[in-house]
């Protein structure tokens, strides 16, 4: 099976055309960073409000865990047989698939946010808004980043959903292998999605590192040292 598969990666014929693995790469991340983008503007802005002011924080944990529960492909399938247009159901079903983890990030970061800092800031004579964007929000990165993390990884892992509505993406070879009991496709496609989450988790980790505060990542090493 190893040499099937090395054998399947090493035919030129895998990587060009419109079935190549580059096209089919592009394809995936293009579902991906666009039902990010719209989770985004739909998760950070709501998860900002609910942590900030306290007000829906138990209402918002039911409605995420309810929505996690949601099985994609079947909502994506359901959306298609509704909509009947192959993009639109699998973006909304991997937007639905990305909002909680985005959501819950962007609450938890601001409630653990430590109140005698923002106390702090209250004190000095900063505004609601002031202490939110400078105050907040910095301090809260590191979850909000984790969160946005976790959502991109369960989008590339589940943006496979796609071939089953007739879309492309790395599913193609999952589901085209599957229709003629070609292992090795199925296996480049596991293998390709993985290597794919992998990199792009690799990726935030550095802007992770790139945009939290210095002090902040040392506020967080020194809890963990302390606990």
């Amino acid at each position: 099976m190893i040499t099937d598969l090395f054998r399947w990666f090493g035919d030129p014929a895998h990587w060009s055309g419109p079935d190549g693995i580059p096209q089919r790469l592009l394809e995936h991340l293009g579902y991906t960073a666009l039902s990010l983008v719209i989770a985004l503007v739909i998760a950070v802005p709501l998860g900002l409000f609910v942590g900030h002011t306290g007000r829906g924080g138990v209402a918002l944990v039911s409605v995420g865990n309810a929505i996690r529960a949601l099985p994609t492909l079947g909502l994506v399938t359901f959306l298609f047989l509704l909509f009947t247009e192959s993009v639109t159901s699998t973006i909304i079903g991997l937007v639905v698939l990305a909002v909680p983890p985005i959501l819950a990030g962007t609450y938890a970061g601001l409630q653990a946010t430590d109140h005698g800092v923002v106390d702090a800031a209250e004190g000095v004579g900063m505004t609601g808004w002031q202490r939110l964007w400078q105050v907040e929000v910095p301090i809260s990165l590191p979850l909000v980043l984790g969160g946005i993390r976790n959502a991109v990884l369960q989008l590339v892992a589940t943006a496979a959903v796609a071939a089953y509505v007739g879309l492309g993406g790395l599913g193609r070879f999952l589901l085209d292998g599957l229709a003629i009991l070609d292992y090795s496709e199925v296996i480049a496609g596991a293998v390709l999605t993985t290597a794919l989450a992998i990199v792009l988790d690799l990726l935030f980790s550095l802007l992770n590192r790139a945009l939290v505060p210095r002090g902040v990542r040392l506020a967080a090493a020194a809890k963990k040292v302390t606990a």
